[in-house]
């Protein structure tokens, strides 16, 4: 008995996510630090598994999105650097001293704001990244004089300047005009740095696809995310393989056979053209399987069959082969046989990226760790312990 109660669970392997960054590893110049970034509940494939298994590929520092999600890891009992990627409230600044976390700044005010809440000298340095925007248009300083607003406050005894960021818009792209003018803007950015006669340690710009392509983008560290889960652009990277690290599974709650002519579905959204059996399998759009998967296809008994009908909040529907058993394994993402369903096969019918399937499946789905023998023993009773509890939600 594993303590999963669902029908429905995600299977994530841990030595996957490791080979895989060890594989970026490789990849990248010695020197490069690498950021294993674990925000979003490690996109969708737990957040303590995956630090764990990045730390044990040799990662350097972890990022996640929010402050929340950075207590996880500390109470978790995880040590390595954690940059927190969103701006935080000033008020929450001393909870980021007390925690040992690095946190992310974009302007002068959020420095005022934090001065009048603490002094930070009494508890320690505060660690920051400055953030830039270069052209992805969503936080950063964009202008000369936003960043001599800045200087003055990262010139100050309790502070800490331990890095300096962009973010690409078009990693991804075929088309590298505008990353080029992103790295072209950020390498004026870094002048004004050394104009400004501050040291910092850490400048990075690269994310997963960026890193993965363009290696002499590297700088001292790399931000690894979706690549980390088996992510990124394989038509563009050829330098590197890497395997996705999670599969999703159901089973059969419920079988009929519908006769020529009969509805099914809200809104009647399908009807039978000949006689067909039907399978009920339980994952809705309240556990991330949203309803523009409608269309698309799972495997069941090594085959293909289609999901029909619109998608519920709790279940959906497919057209069987033909009769099945209640029971009977339902795989949406991986493989039965000779057949298989990847996250980027069902990204591109719905014109998303794959990263937000992942990251989209809800706390319902239990989280099964295939191997977590091999990640380090002392992250094993604390996986086994976020399974359950996510198990059980």
């Amino acid at each position: 008995m594993d303590g999963r109660l669902s029908d429905t669970w995600a299977e994530i392997s841990l030595s996957r996510i490791r080979e895989n960054m060890l594989n970026i590893r490789k990849s990248l110049p010695d020197s490069v630090k690498l950021m294993a970034v674990v925000k979003a509940n490690g996109y969708g494939h737990g957040d303590i598994g995956s630090a764990a298994a990045a730390e044990q590929a040799g990662a350097d520092y972890l990022a996640v999105a929010y402050l929340e999600e950075a207590f996880r890891l500390r109470d978790a009992g995880m040590k390595l650097p954690i940059l927190v990627l969103t701006p935080i409230r000033p008020e929450l600044s001393p909870l980021a001293l007390k925690h040992d976390l690095t946190l992310t700044v974009a302007s002068a005010k959020w420095f005022a704001e934090a001065r009048v809440y603490k002094p930070f000298a009494s508890a320690g340095k505060l660690r920051i990244h400055v953030k830039m925007d270069t052209g992805l248009g969503r936080i950063g300083i964009r202008t000369l004089r936003e960043w001599d607003e800045l200087v003055p406050w990262l010139r100050a005894e309790d502070i800490e300047v331990d890095g300096f960021y962009t973010h690409f818009a078009t990693a991804g792209q075929a088309d590298t005009d505008f990353l080029e003018r992103q790295t072209a803007r950020f390498v004026e950015m870094k002048e004004w740095v050394r104009l400004s006669g501050l040291t910092i340690r850490h400048y990075h710009c690269a994310g997963s696809a960026a890193a993965l392509r363009f290696p002499h983008l590297a700088m001292d560290m790399v931000r690894i995310g979706a690549a980390m889960y088996g992510f990124y652009p394989e038509q563009l990277v050829r330098s590197v393989k890497l395997e996705p690290a999670l599969s999703l599974h159901s089973r059969l709650i419920h079988v009929k056979k519908l006769v020529k002519g009969d509805y099914l579905g809200y809104d009647n959204s399908y009807r039978a053209e000949e006689d067909e059996w039907i399978g009920t399998v339980p994952i809705g759009y309240a556990d991330g399987w949203t309803q523009r998967m409608q269309g698309t296809e799972v495997l069941i008994e090594g085959r293909r069959a289609p999901i029909v009908g619109k998608i519920c909040m709790d279940q959906l529907m497919i057209k069987l082969p033909g009769p099945c058993a209640e029971g009977t394994l339902v795989t949406l993402i991986g493989s039965q046989g000779e057949q298989r369903i990847t996250v980027a096969e069902l990204a591109a019918h719905i014109g998303i990226v794959a990263q937000e399937i992942s990251a989209s499946l809800g706390p319902r789905v239990a989280r099964t760790y295939t191997d977590t023998e091999e990640v380090h023993a002392r992250w094993d009773n604390q996986i086994r312990r976020n399974e359950f509890k996510q198990a059980v939600v």
